[in-house]
């Protein structure tokens, strides 16, 4: 089911209610608002419950130091951080051009809460702000059957490629806008933080 979403300066984005809420392709609603300062603890905890490490913690952390994520948005239940989403620039670079676009990820929610639906409603509304932000491309590095059903396609048929060495499948593009990639290819690079993970 398509989203209809909207923002209010100040306010949580909302989901507007479909004409029969009892088929909602979601488990469990939540608020979902750009990422506040007194939030950061709480990204930090639901990322390492999620990752069961700390290191993609620490990586947004650090990016969040350098000013360096795009988009930051969290998901709340009860007034509680229960997932997390980031966005951050990239570069695409060939022997004869460069050009921007944006990363996906990390991508979180709290594990007694995964698999109902909060993190396509994270997915979801990130892109779309990213695109009424006038972003045109969008990668991620993830599980193809989840980011597939967002319009996610291997990067393998686009003539682009990740500067990590990964699975061919695992890594995706998404124009945002169509035709952005027309003609276009290379290896993305992602901030240097990255490197770290």
């Amino acid at each position: 089911m398509e989203l209809a979403l909207r923002y209010t300066q100040g306010r949580p984005f909302e989901r507007l209610r479909a004409a029969d809420p009892r088929r909602s392709a979601y488990k469990v609603m939540v608020a979902i608002h750009h990422e506040r300062p007194e939030d950061a603890h709480a990204i930090r905890f639901v990322l390492e419950e999620a990752f069961r490490q700390s290191n993609e913690a620490d990586l947004v952390d650090a990016l969040r130091r350098r000013g360096a994520l795009t988009l930051s948005l969290v998901a709340l239940r009860d007034n509680e951080v229960v997932g997390h989403i980031v966005f951050s620039p990239v570069t695409i670079e060939s022997a004869d051009s460069s050009f921007n676009a944006i990363g996906l990820g990390p991508m979180a929610v709290l594990p007694p809460y995964q698999r109902k639906g909060i993190g396509s409603q994270l997915v979801r509304i990130g892109l779309e702000q990213c695109r009424q932000a006038g972003h045109a491309i969008v990668v991620v590095l993830g599980p193809p059957d989840f980011y597939g059903r967002f319009g996610f396609v291997p990067t393998r048929h686009r003539g682009i490629q990740c500067e990590f060495d990964v699975p061919d499948d695992v890594f995706m593009v998404m124009e945002l806008r169509q035709g952005a990639l027309a003609g276009r290819g290379g290896v993305v690079k992602y901030q240097p933080e990255f490197k770290s993970v």
